[in-house]
């Protein structure tokens, strides 16, 4: 009885009946480390643009094929350009963050009290949607919110102002140096970005994003926001 009982469960056994399972889950965790994921977005540091319980789709070939579980290249892929949300490493804790690139290699960045200027360019501000922040957690809509666009030196998207909130808006001038990419989060109040970490390497920048897969709501049971399924990023 014993011989029989391990001889059904030895590793041998277990791999030869199970590889074909075996494989696919191996094959599937090399697709998502360099090829495509998806990632929970837990903080709301780029809302209203991403809120908190969205899951995005992320392009990892975008940037280079990545040895899977590395950052190491085999194919270069593009660059990031000015505007895109992209996912990477943090290069602080290794963490992984979503922010919007807004300062490539060379550019001049810095922030003062009209607004993010690059290269000597400010941003422009208007108004922006401010059912936008309807969209948000009790937290943040109890902050009283403010939706403006940004648009000029980056492709126009929404950022959220917190009214009661010191500003934090200062900074640089700063040029970011070769190799090295500037991050920022769209809640330009609340957001742990290259004001705090200093700039990113380009192997530490993981893929792009550009739509939310689905969402769950966080103060509503995970139930889901069907609205916001496949939804395109600005």
């Amino acid at each position: 009885m014993t011989d029989s009982t391990e001889s059904r469960w030895s590793p041998h056994r277990l791999w030869r009946e199970n590889r074909g399972l075996f494989l696919f889950f191996f094959l599937m965790l090399v697709f998502r480390s360099a090829w495509a994921d998806w990632v929970t977005v837990p903080t709301g540091s780029m809302n209203p643009t991403i809120i908190e319980g969205d899951r995005l789709l992320v392009d990892k070939h975008v940037f280079g094929v990545r040895l899977p579980w590395t950052l190491v290249r085999l194919t270069d892929g593009r660059d990031p350009q000015r505007g895109e949300i992209v996912v990477f490493d943090s290069p602080v804790d290794g963490v992984s963050l979503v922010k919007r690139c807004v300062g490539l290699p060379g550019d001049i960045v810095e922030m003062d009290e009209h607004g993010l200027r690059i290269n000597g360019e400010y941003a422009d501000y208007a108004w922006g949607n401010q059912e936008l922040a309807s969209t948000l957690l009790a937290g943040a809509r109890m902050r009283e919110p403010a939706v403006l666009t940004e648009s000029g030196v980056l492709p126009g998207h929404s950022v959220l102002r917190l009214r009661d909130s010191a500003s934090r808006d200062y900074f640089g001038p700063v040029r970011v140096p070769e190799d090295m990419y500037f991050m920022l989060g769209d809640n330009r109040d609340n957001s742990h970005d290259s004001r705090y970490i200093g700039f990113v390497p380009r192997r530490n920048i993981v893929g792009l994003t550009s739509r939310v897969a689905i969402s769950f709501n966080p103060e509503n049971y995970y139930l889901p926001r069907r609205d916001r399924w496949a939804k395109a990023l600005d």
